[in-house]
């Protein structure tokens, strides 16, 4: 347990209750994305965690963003999964498509190698064969997969982003429209 408190940052979600703890880490190098991904489809209880591909993301923001979309859902009870650490996963969508969410933002066997995970006090470290890195912007960053993140969220060709040839403002933009695709979604 004490391991775990050391892997896990605790994140202060705004505008929720306080009586709602969230916790997170990210993994790099994971060996073992395969068994994660068939405890989830077993639904063994030990294992609710969202598990999220982190070449998928790009900042503290967009996790964050999705993190409060799914506790709203929750705390209204009207989560459009089973439970609130799959809707993290298709909060990070811009789309209501479930099953397409969990292909761009789920883990998945053989090709997950870095992993974000969100969750309350849990077991987890035990299980997640991979070394524990800070859930900084930096390190998100360092698993980004911008190609993923442009396709993901059709960012492709866009005219304002084109024109900016600073690499980092152009990353700005990006995450600026792909937060705003995801609180969108459903609008």
């Amino acid at each position: 347990m004490e391991r775990e408190r050391l892997l896990f940052e605790q994140l202060h979600i705004d505008n929720v209750p306080p009586t709602y703890h969230v916790h997170a880490a990210l993994f790099r190098d994971v060996t073992n994305a395969k068994f994660l991904h068939e405890q989830l489809l077993a639904r063994n209880s030990d294992f609710e965690y969202a598990f999220v591909d982190a070449t998928a993301i790009f900042s503290r923001t967009q996790l964050l963003s999705a993190i409060f979309r799914a506790l709203t859902g929750l705390i209204n009870g009207r989560l459009a999964t089973p439970n609130v650490h799959s809707e993290i996963v298709l909060s990070l969508s811009s789309n209501n498509n479930i099953a397409d969410a969990y292909r761009r933002f789920g883990i998945t066997p053989g090709s997950t190698q870095d992993i974000i995970v969100v969750k309350t006090w849990g077991h987890l470290s035990e299980n997640v064969a991979g070394k524990p890195v800070p859930l900084t912007d930096d390190e998100i960053r360092q698993t980004t997969d911008w190609t993923k993140v442009r396709k993901y969220y059709k960012l492709n060709n866009l005219p304002v982003v084109d024109a900016e040839k600073d690499p980092v403002a152009r990353q700005a933009i990006w995450e600026r429209l792909a937060i705003m695709s995801m609180a969108l979604r459903g609008v």
